[in-house]
């Protein structure tokens, strides 16, 4: 199957474009999840494929029944690949030569097992992610971190922040919110008051959802940041802050900030880049909306005086990427007048344009990964703002 194009050799000239970059919707089958560099994992109702060409070609697949249920995918430098589906994870050998499942282990040490949902049919996202950048390279070995945005549809779940240290043969519980009573399971796609109880009963912390992790290198620590609401029972936008010790393997996160929806802190998109800090906000909730992507020193996130705001997108943006100086942001369809909205910056934010993709949509692109080898982004084109649907390309020109 050829997803990229129908001849291998289209030129970016040839695709759709505008003055700052082109683009490409392919079909929707196979369904590509993720990549890295000139691999890509892709996925049909019953099928997975991986792709060493940039998504042209997928000569390598496996029958994987429950394919369709597939939530969250990330390609490991060495081409291992770790996937999940709403709440089972696999570890892919090289080049999908075999697969099976994960155990994930809880800080104690001891094996963690998804709960038994009310509902079969909502047994919860327990691995999804709103981030497309989740690894990085740290004393010399590639690290997976990632936090699940779930609670939505799918049924309800704990939040938890994930890691692997060793390209998935071992993948544990970094952090775990507490017992958030609004999001109990009830058996309900997004879950409610009144179920059971999920989470970590010690922690008085809770959240909805988690909608960014990050690694700041010159601190040698993890950001993390939250949402969404302000309940009575506690407030579920945090930013934390987190350090790992390699040789003891314990990590130690600290709660930085609780606000209010309203505020900036509401937000995703966390990125570095010469020691500083960027992030985007979906601000929403009463007015006025603290909205916009904004830049700091990471010292300085708790002090709104000492922030630069690059852009006002105006409407709510949580997602974001940086890579060679570009800075790539999308517009949610429900809560923004674009029908897909893409948010550019080609000089790290001094300059900055905005379009809307008429061509499709209306969509809510997520889960922006780093171009492949032939300098095209990947990310999602959402329903709503959390229903999958399709996928696109888009180049910087």
């Amino acid at each position: 199957s050829k997803v990229f194009g129908a001849i291998r050799s289209t030129p970016p000239k040839d695709y759709p474009s505008t003055p700052h970059f082109w683009y490409n919707k392919p079909p929707d089958t196979p369904y590509v999840d993720s990549q890295n560099k000139n691999m890509a994992f892709a996925f049909t109702d019953s099928e997975i494929l991986f792709s060493d060409d940039n998504s042209h070609t997928w000569h390598r697949k496996k029958v994987f029944s429950d394919a369709k249920n597939i939530t969250f995918s990330h390609i490991f430098n060495d081409g291992t690949i770790l996937f999940g589906t709403r709440e089972k994870l696999y570890r892919c050998k090289k080049k999908l030569k075999s697969y099976k499942e994960i155990l994930i282990k809880n800080t104690d040490g001891k094996d963690f097992l998804p709960h038994t949902p009310k509902n079969p049919d909502n047994p919860g996202w327990y691995f999804h992610t709103l981030t497309g950048v989740n690894s990085w390279i740290i004393n010399g070995k590639e690290m997976l971190v990632w936090g699940n945005y779930c609670n939505v549809i799918g049924g309800a779940v704990p939040q938890k922040i994930y890691y692997t240290t060793d390209n998935g043969k071992t993948v544990k519980i970094a952090y775990s919110f507490g017992q958030n009573p609004y999001f109990t399971d009830t058996g309900s796609p997004g879950g409610g008051e009144g179920g059971n109880l999920l989470g970590n009963p010690d922690n008085p912390i809770i959240c909805r959802h988690i909608h960014s992790v990050a690694y700041n290198p010159d601190e040698d620590a993890f950001y993390a940041c939250t949402g969404d609401g302000n309940r009575p029972k506690g407030w579920e936008c945090h930013w934390l802050r987190g350090t790992y010790d390699t040789t003891k393997d314990k990590w130690d996160w600290k709660v930085i900030i609780t606000e209010s929806l309203n505020s900036r802190y509401k937000a995703g998109g966390i990125s570095f880049v010469d020691g500083q800090m960027y992030w985007a906000s979906d601000a929403n909730g009463p007015e006025p909306w603290d909205r916009g992507i904004f830049r700091c020193n990471p010292a300085d996130i708790a002090n709104p005086e000492a922030h630069t705001m690059l852009h006002n997108p105006k409407y709510e943006t949580g997602i974001m990427i940086i890579e060679d100086g570009v800075i790539l942001a999308t517009q949610y369809a429900v809560a923004s007048p674009f029908m897909l909205g893409v948010i550019i910056s080609p000089d790290l934010g001094k300059t900055w344009f905005e379009y809307d993709i008429k061509d499709y949509g209306p969509f809510s692109p997520s889960r922006i990964h780093k171009k492949n080898a032939e300098g095209w982004f990947r990310f999602d084109l959402r329903k709503e703002w959390i229903t999958r649907s399709d996928y696109m390309f888009l180049k910087p020109k």
